[in-house]
């Protein structure tokens, strides 16, 4: 079956690129680790703007009622440019989760959600400056307050572990939001792992060593080729997924994502040598969120045996 993005899906990718482009995401990262979400939250209210936080609303909430397709073509954008905040839970998940008019300020980007999804996502993401905060146990949802922060390998994912407190009813369609969690945090591991692909690729080929850009010599090339196959590889069983939100398919995609990002991360922390290590450069901010988000909406080794049963 041949399957290809439309041009409105194409146009909406273009987009997203360009305005990120011109944003300080990287700046807003480190903010956003040190505790000052002020300019992550002005990125969210600019993206916001595009439509992005509307994409999986119904219309009936002023949202766009967008396919899990167009899902996967903005979270892919997203990780490429590594924004901060809660948009896995806000954007993907919450809406699967509720019929409410809590979800047309959702579609403003008022409203941001923090969700922890027993047992695969134990910890809710940045409940500090989460408006909604849900616990999903067993189909039924509850409300929590977060406690103290913990550490997390990527600084900018700011994890709380929730605090159960009112029962809220039942989940629209709990398993829905699950899936979509984990196809939203596929695309964000494949824009990633093409940031880092991208970045070390234009790095090789003006890093001089021994006389000559390192890009010319073979090694080089041969990492970076690896690299650009198994994100190649990995694209299609992302937009299978989305297109079929089949659980194994879900997981097949999540497993193939993660593990291209792993090897663009390795890869990209190779061929910049010892400035891909200091903090100041944007390498690091991929490295600790590719990192995370292998980890993130069920393990590799959950994703795998699901795709196995």
């Amino acid at each position: 079956m041949r399957f290809a993005l439309s041009g409105e899906q194409e146009q909406f990718s273009r987009s997203l690129h360009d305005l990120l482009s011109g944003l300080d995401t990287d700046t807003a990262n480190r903010s956003w680790a040190a505790g000052d979400p002020g300019p992550g939250l002005k990125i969210w209210r600019r993206l916001a703007e595009l439509g992005v936080t509307a994409l999986a609303v119904p219309e009936r909430y002023d949202g766009l009622g967008a396919t899990p397709v167009d899902l996967a073509v903005g979270f892919e954008r997203l990780g490429y440019h590594c924004v901060p905040g809660p948009w896995t839970d806000t954007v993907a998940v919450l809406p699967s989760l509720l019929d409410d008019e809590l979800l047309t300020s959702v579609a403003s980007g008022e409203t941001l959600a923090s969700v922890a999804f027993a047992p695969h996502v134990p910890y809710a993401l940045d409940s500090d400056v989460a408006d909604a905060r849900i616990v999903v146990e067993n189909g039924r949802l509850r409300a929590f307050t977060p406690g103290a922060s913990l550490s997390s390998v990527d600084g900018s994912r700011r994890l709380f572990p929730p605090v159960l407190g009112d029962d809220l009813g039942t989940a629209l369609d709990a398993d829905h939001a699950f899936e979509l969690g984990c196809l939203a945090t596929a695309a964000h591991l494949l824009g990633a792992g093409r940031w880092l692909l991208d970045t070390s690729v234009a790095y090789a080929a003006q890093r001089k060593q021994y006389g000559r850009e390192i890009g010319g010599y073979q090694a080089i090339k041969h990492l970076l080729a690896d690299v650009a196959t198994a994100l190649t590889l990995a694209e299609p069983l992302l937009f299978g997924a989305a297109v079929t939100l089949d659980r194994r398919d879900v997981s097949a995609a999540k497993v193939a994502c993660g593990d291209a990002a792993h090897l663009a991360a390795r890869t990209g922390l190779q061929v910049h040598g010892a400035i891909g290590y200091t903090a100041e450069h944007a390498l690091g901010l991929r490295l600790t969120r590719v990192r995370a988000l292998t980890g993130a909406w069920g393990t590799p080794r959950f994703h795998r045996e699901r795709v196995l049963s």
